[in-house]
């Protein structure tokens, strides 16, 4: 694609980021919800083999599928997103990087993900779900903010029933998420046939409490989780003021 024709992918107030791999470009609103760094974790924390087909469930502005597609040799990745505005950005991002083989990007609602998807499809699903319950603090329910934040489009429970449906048997589910709700996570992972496997904790400094958690499950394996040494943010060798 030339450049000329990179530049009419942009609108009045986006804004390109630079993801600092292999050369891929973002293209977010400032005024909309911006990726942040969860997504970059979960990103790494995903294992997605050979020739595998992905499905990243509320994807927003695409970051997930853009970024497994330069880490990893997955085959096709899909993006759902209910936010025609978002999932349009999402487009014109691919479109940007020249990915429109490997990635694409669907307007729909994780609700009727199993209607709009063939059942047991995917080989993982990947998701980086609104943390807050809808009561938690919100104030606009029409904000894109408020949508990516808080469960007022979509539940955990809506999230995990559909990733059930959409998985192959064996299947793997990425999740990042918040850990004060990580016994609601396991325990709905469990009713959904989504075994917990691996468990993660991101903490901001070595002596601070997590602030993200990391699980991976497994459609229809047997009991048996791990839990992988921590991820630690900031290094806190700091200098003394003096």
């Amino acid at each position: 694609m030339t450049s000329e024709k990179r530049r009419e992918l942009l609108r009045p107030g986006e804004r390109l980021d630079d993801l600092q791999l292999g050369g891929l470009e973002l293209i977010q609103d400032p005024s909309g919800f911006c990726f942040g760094v969860d997504a970059v974790f979960l990103s790494d924390f995903a294992k997605v083999r050979p020739g595998e087909t992905v499905l990243d469930l509320g994807t927003g502005n695409g970051i997930i599928p853009i970024l497994l597609s330069a880490k990893t040799k997955g085959k096709k990745f899909t993006g759902l997103e209910i936010q025609e505005k978002t999932a349009d950005m999402a487009r014109r991002s691919v479109a940007y990087n020249d990915l429109e083989d490997r990635i694409e990007i669907v307007a729909g609602d994780i609700k009727e993900a199993s209607e709009i998807f063939k059942p047991a499809f995917f080989d993982v699903i990947t998701t980086n779900p609104p943390y807050m319950l809808s009561e938690h603090g919100l104030r606009n329910a029409d904000d894109a903010r408020a949508v990516a934040r808080h469960e007022v489009l979509c539940t955990l429970d809506d999230i995990l029933r559909e990733s059930m449906r959409l998985l192959q048997d064996k299947g793997r589910f990425y999740m990042i998420h918040r850990p004060f709700r990580l016994t609601e996570i396991l325990i709905k992972m469990n009713h959904y046939k989504i075994e917990p496997k691996r468990i993660q904790f991101i903490h901001p400094y070595i002596d601070k409490e997590p602030v993200m958690v990391l699980v991976e499950g497994v459609r229809g394996a047997r009991p048996r989780v791990t839990v992988e040494p921590p991820i630690i943010i900031y290094d806190d060798r700091r200098t003394p003021e003096g």
